[in-house]
């Protein structure tokens, strides 16, 4: 469904449930951010942020970082303004400034995770040397993915979830919470 199919994004918020409260998304990414520095302290990395749902999760975590940094980002979606995943399209690809560098890959969630492994995928192809993977929240999902995070802030149920970055037919980006769609 699309955001023109739609027409009453409040009623939409108003409708969902809260899943994690901003205290908890805020407290999340600092433990996040202790996390990353001891893992990430003596390395130079670049930090490649997964638009746009992780711009808001970045915009968070990147101050709390405490070691030099490059930053750069990618842009691959499924989704497309909808609520199933579809075939990744490639919007901006990593660059080969990546040679030989530990990439901090920064993405609002993990959910099947084909983006995700897309991604980190094109980073190794395009020569780094290691790939990071920290992620705001991970969907609980019954099967297996094809990649794990490696800095997970908060796990949410296998709903659909928006918020903190996460859209909901391209709204709601900007909540400072994490909420789910109504289950039908």
């Amino acid at each position: 469904m699309m955001a023109a199919e739609n027409p009453n994004p409040r009623q939409l918020l108003e409708q969902s449930e809260l899943i994690h409260s901003a205290e908890a998304v805020e407290f999340a990414i600092s433990q996040l951010a202790v996390l990353i520095n001891a893992e990430l302290r003596e390395s130079v990395p670049v930090v490649m942020c997964v638009m746009g749902g992780a711009v808001v999760f970045a915009g968070q975590l990147l101050p709390k970082l405490d070691f030099p940094l490059e930053f750069d980002y990618v842009q691959a979606s499924r989704y497309h303004n909808q609520t199933q995943g579809q075939q990744l399209v490639w919007k901006v690809l990593p660059g080969e400034h990546l040679r030989g560098r530990t990439v901090l890959l920064l993405d609002d969630i993990l959910d099947q995770g084909h983006t995700l492994e897309a991604i980190k995928e094109k980073c190794l192809e395009q020569g780094a040397e290691r790939v990071v993977i920290a992620v705001l929240v991970e969907k609980e999902l019954a099967k297996s993915k094809p990649i794990q995070a490696d800095f997970v802030g908060l796990n949410v149920p296998d709903r659909y979830v928006f918020g903190c970055g996460m859209d909901v037919y391209g709204w709601w980006r900007n909540l400072p919470a994490i909420y789910a769609l109504e289950e039908v």
